[in-house]
């Protein structure tokens, strides 16, 4: 998208015109990925249930998805569900995978409105049907969009998805000799996207949280004090500032132009 376009797009006179105007184009991240933290503590200082940070955070997720679309982002992934949230109660959990469901039904036309592409990874397989066929219908939906790629990483680990490459690898027998970066790369939930460039987290936690350990190697980590029901554009806009600000050397010397992992991907 054009600056005068995104400009058209947003308040006049809001503080995000002068940072969109500080953005360069032909420098934003190709994929990025974001760990959503901080509704149980948004909800907490407010006295309110913890279900309530997480329906404040659909908000957060619809704006950075539709700002992402925007801008012409590639990819965003989003965490959504790890596969230690099952330790949650039964009724947050419960409360989770009703908004998931809530969301993707109400979010479908602005979805396809935007021409952005649904995808999910992690062990979809281990979750109910209801919401494995919520999932299926966005992902047949959307499927031929051809802008911005919206992966949610649901029942989701960093370290189950490694397990995983490793039992289809033995699966398919492929012998020691036959692995390198690149070929475990495609045995990835992540197969056929390039690594994140910039991973976002809220709520000033500084870990990663099992959350693409493969994948991140090479990424720009940028922490915000902010809980996700308060992440809004203009904090997005300033991740992509500060991303701008880095220089990227990938272990040389110089910024080049991709992470040396990427080329069979």
């Amino acid at each position: 998208m054009a600056l005068d376009e995104l400009l058209s797009w947003l308040s006049p006179g809001s503080p995000d015109v002068e940072l969109a105007r500080r953005l360069d184009f032909d420098r934003l991240p190709q994929h990025v990925a974001v760990i959503m933290d901080g509704n149980g503590r948004w909800a907490g200082l407010r006295h309110l249930p913890r279900v309530e940070g997480h329906r404040a955070g659909t908000r957060a997720v619809r704006e950075v998805i539709e700002t992402s679309a925007r801008l012409g982002l590639k990819y965003i992934t989003l965490y959504a569900f790890s596969v230690e949230n099952w330790k949650r109660p039964a009724a947050e959990v419960a409360t989770l995978m009703a908004l998931l469901k809530r969301y993707l039904r109400s979010e479908l036309e602005t979805l396809l409105t935007n021409n952005i592409r649904f995808e999910v990874i992690g062990r979809t397989q281990e979750l109910s049907p209801d919401v494995q066929h919520e999932l299926h219908v966005a992902m047949e939906r959307t499927n031929r969009n051809t802008g911005t790629v919206l992966t949610i990483a649901l029942n989701y680990g960093g370290r189950a998805e490694i397990v995983d490459a490793v039992r289809a690898a033995l699966t398919q027998g492929l012998r020691p000799d036959d692995l390198d970066e690149a070929t475990f790369s495609r045995l990835l939930y992540t197969n056929g996207r390039p690594d994140p460039d910039l991973l976002i987290r809220t709520s000033g936690e500084m870990r990663v949280s099992n959350f693409l350990l493969w994948q991140i190697a090479y990424s720009e980590i940028y922490v915000t004090d902010t809980f996700w029901p308060d992440f809004r554009r203009t904090h997005m806009f300033e991740a992509l500032l500060d991303y701008q600000r880095r220089e990227r050397r990938y272990g040389g010397i110089a910024a080049v132009p991709g992470p040396p992992v990427a080329a069979g991907r």
